[in-house]
């Protein structure tokens, strides 16, 4: 399963979806997720990955860390697990 499979499939989780249900375009807001659910999905990531996202639940808008739409997290995923390495 692809890096871009797992995300999909923990969002979709949180929001209590299918995956197929969630698009790259998709937004956290437009799968009914609030600000609870994206604390959950950043941990269960972080959990999936063994990385740690650079997120600040009590301020989101002040991290680099891009969460506009499933492509975007998608993409800060793959790079943080790429620095991993």
């Amino acid at each position: 399963m692809s890096i871009s499979d797992r995300v999909i499939a923990i969002i979709a989780e949180q929001a209590v979806l299918e995956p197929s249900d969630v698009t790259p375009e998709s937004t956290l807001e437009d799968l009914g997720i609030d600000s609870l659910g994206l604390v959950e999905s950043i941990f269960a990531i972080e959990e999936e990955f063994d990385i740690t996202i650079p997120f600040n639940a009590n301020e989101p808008t002040a991290s680099d860390f891009d969460i506009t739409n499933v492509a975007a997290i998608i993409s800060g995923i793959d790079k943080l697990v790429s620095e991993k390495v």
